[in-house]
């Protein structure tokens, strides 16, 4: 259903669709939860399972989501209602104990979107992952290439987003190896470009290539990353304008638990290289700390932290605009996932009191502001979405506040949240000046 009518008649329509697409939701979660101490598919794959020997393994995700988007793009593109779904379906075959042969299938669609949906929302029935692993447990050795969904860290550098209707998936090569003291990861991956109306082949001129290395429990029960990243693009006059792209990444990242049961996570990154015609010089840094209290017999997760990623100022004469890499950046800039890692000074805390068991409820408050004036606020995907060359708008970005629950029955998970976006000074002046809001009702099955 794309766009919203402003008129009174539309938008009672549009009442009676959001009351009824929420009933229908609600509906079956109800007879999901009824259901979910019997689960006729986990059967099923057990009794796979154990008919093999042990040598094939189903997986299976069906996830449903219903959301409402005002304000897209702060008022430049159309307001969104749709029902997004996806469905995956994958095995593993394990002929012996040192190779497995992977394979899953996805099919992603937004049916009521009203035109031909971008490819972050519709990629009908594709080839989501095919790879093939040779190693096991007692080998210090793994080797493994192909299409697999990739996740480094804390998936800043490279992650998959998964809230994505059309999750982010890599072809790849990985060399590892692994003993109780490190992880030695040498790695080329390159982010599978979605095609909606036919099969995603790969395309090599956009890739990462370097070492991801972990060293666990060095010190006093902290842990840490090391990796270097080299990001190429030469596909001149696409994905970077003029020149190519090559950038140099050169990262760490340090965590563990501290007295008082509290946990930290620090991570440092600082890019070399050239983007298009011009030297790279920039950095981003990440810090945060955790706690677990309880209020009464209430268990509540606390967090906070502040990020910042360098942008380029006005008359330089080299790029200093971060290059955010392949993340995974949902919850990470607002649960709108309106932002990227680039320009860009982030505070944010996030609550999470567990009511029950199956139960959490989830705030999320976020305050960004510009590193520089004069260069663009990025979208989550790295795109600019608006720019003040002589900086003169300011540097708060704006505020948004989150509220988001998650309940758990069985191998069912069931979401809904809103969230809204204040906006700051660079906002009001730069763009239409509309605070986005977002609305969502969702079902998840997942067998492993």
């Amino acid at each position: 259903m794309g766009g919203i009518d402003s008129d009174s008649e539309a938008a009672e329509g549009h009442m009676r669709r959001t009351t009824c697409l929420a009933g229908a939701v609600v509906l079956l979660c109800s007879s999901l939860v009824v259901q979910a101490q019997y689960d006729p598919v986990r059967r099923g794959a057990d009794a796979l399972h154990e008919a093999s020997g042990g040598k094939l393994s189903l997986h299976l995700e069906e996830r449903t989501r219903w959301e409402e988007k005002f304000g897209v793009t702060f008022g430049k593109d159309v307001n969104q209602q749709d029902m997004l779904s996806r469905l995956r379906i994958g095995m593993d075959y394990k002929p012996s104990s040192w190779v497995t042969i992977s394979g899953m299938g996805q099919d992603a669609r937004a049916p009521f979107f009203g035109k031909p949906a971008p490819n972050s929302l519709r990629d009908m029935i594709d080839l989501h992952e095919a790879y093939v692993d040779f190693g096991s447990k007692s080998s210090p050795i793994d080797f493994s290439f192909g299409r697999r969904m990739l996740n480094y860290g804390e998936t800043r550098v490279i992650g998959v987003p998964q809230w994505s209707n059309v999750a982010r998936t890599y072809d790849f090569g990985r060399l590892e190896y692994s003993n109780k003291r490190m992880t030695l990861d040498a790695l080329m991956i390159s982010p599978v470009i979605v095609k909606t109306d036919s099969f995603n082949k790969p395309e090599l001129g956009n890739r990462f290539w370097g070492t991801y290395d972990v060293f666990p429990g060095v010190w006093r029960g902290s842990s840490m990353d090391v990796y270097a990243l080299r990001h190429s693009q030469n596909k001149i006059g696409g994905w970077t304008g003029k020149g190519t792209l090559g950038t140099n990444s050169f990262g760490a990242r340090l965590y563990g638990p501290l007295p008082g049961k509290f946990a930290y996570s620090l991570e440092g990154i600082g890019q070399t290289g050239h983007a298009g015609l011009v030297d790279q010089r920039a950095y981003a840094w990440f810090a945060g700390m955790t706690k677990s209290v309880k209020v009464g017999r209430l268990p509540i997760d606390l967090s906070a932290e502040f990020k910042e990623a360098s942008g380029s100022r006005a008359g330089s004469s080299h790029s200093a605009t971060f290059d955010q890499m392949t993340p995974a950046n949902h919850d990470k800039f607002g649960h709108q996932d309106l932002f990227g890692w680039r320009n860009l000074e982030t505070f944010k805390t996030l609550e999470t009191a567990k009511l029950t068991k199956a139960l959490a409820l989830n705030l999320m408050y976020t305050n960004e502001s510009l590193f520089s004036a004069s260069d663009s606020v990025y979208s989550s995907s790295g795109g600019k979405i608006a720019t003040d060359a002589k900086g003169k708008s300011g540097r708060h970005v704006g505020q948004e506040l989150d509220a988001f629950l998650t309940v758990r029955a069985g191998r069912n998970t069931f979401y809904a949240g809103f969230g809204h976006f204040f906006k700051g000074e660079f906002i009001d002046k730069t763009t239409s000046g509309i605070n986005p809001r977002y609305f969502y009702i969702a079902q998840q099955y997942v067998l492993k």
